[in-house]
């Protein structure tokens, strides 16, 4: 019985060089299914040049109400939006991200746009064009660090 590179006329590879191969058809078969164009997959719409829509009311309405202990009244803590500086034993409301504010501050804002002032956290909405925009960016961003990782395995196996 003839042995299979006998038969195809063809040599072993090493093992680096089958790994480099690999990895040019998994980029090859990633390219042509994840970033096809035509399957919608990429189309992002144009919320990335838009205000993103108003929080969900059910997240405003559990956002945690803080009472302003003695220490930061005693620090000086401000809330972001109008730079007063908060009352000992005031209510305020404290966004997921922990940076708290005026009730009169956030909830305005939240009412137009649905993330943190300071360090943009958002928190759900009910536009379900949007919450199906932000999986569709998030499953985007996974394939591009994908993508740029599999580039990174051929050029250290050139």
């Amino acid at each position: 019985m003839a042995c299979y590179f006998d038969e195809h006329d063809c040599e072993p590879t090493n093992p680096e060089e089958q790994y480099r191969q690999n990895a040019l058809l998994e980029l090859a078969r990633s390219l042509m299914q994840g970033l096809d164009i035509d399957s919608g997959a990429f189309d992002l719409s144009d919320w990335d040049q838009r205000l993103p829509p108003p929080a969900a009311k059910t997240a405003v309405q559990t956002l945690s109400v803080v009472i302003i202990s003695p220490e930061q009244a005693d620090k000086g803590v401000k809330c972001p939006v109008c730079l007063l500086e908060f009352e000992e034993q005031e209510t305020v409301r404290e966004m997921p991200c922990k940076h708290l504010f005026h009730s009169g501050c956030i909830l305005p804002w939240l009412g137009k746009t649905n993330s943190c002032p300071l360090c943009r956290l958002e928190l759900p909405t009910d536009n379900p064009e949007y919450e199906e925009f932000k999986k569709d960016k998030v499953g985007v961003h996974r394939h591009i660090t994908w993508v740029k990782s599999l580039l990174m395995v051929l050029t250290v196996f050139p």
